[in-house]
């Protein structure tokens, strides 16, 4: 099965090694795909995991969990990265059936060479 973060890799050699914890997500932009593939596979333990500590009072479990299952993730768009941003596009349909695209730019900080996700600005 084609990876869910559209790097046109399987998914057992892209972002499912990091999601089961076998393997560190390399790059901001490694993470930030893992974090797509885990909405679209609903892990949550995962997403709660790669928030970095600082922010992981914003979000609960459950409302994760109910934003990954109540949408039909479509696809990742990759607009541009730099060491420690990633601007991206997600498409996915709603319970409605409604298309919708989530357009971010996202934040991310490596400690000790564990990769985080921060904050993210929505378009």
């Amino acid at each position: 099965m084609n990876c869910y973060c559209n790097s046109q890799k399987l998914f057992k050699d892209c972002c499912e090694p990091y999601i089961k914890g076998m393997e560190k997500a390399p790059t901001a932009e490694a993470l930030m795909r893992s974090r797509y593939s885990a909405y679209a596979t609903h892990q949550v333990d995962y997403l709660v995991a790669t928030t970095h500590v600082s922010q992981r009072h914003l979000y609960s479990k459950e409302n994760i969990l109910l934003w990954a299952t109540s949408n039909n993730w479509q696809k990742l768009e990759v607009l541009k990265t730099t060491p420690t941003t990633v601007e991206f596009k997600a498409y996915y349909l709603d319970q409605n059936k409604q298309q919708h695209i989530h357009h971010e730019f996202s934040t991310f900080v490596q400690e000790d060479g564990i990769w985080y996700y921060v904050d993210g600005e929505y378009y």
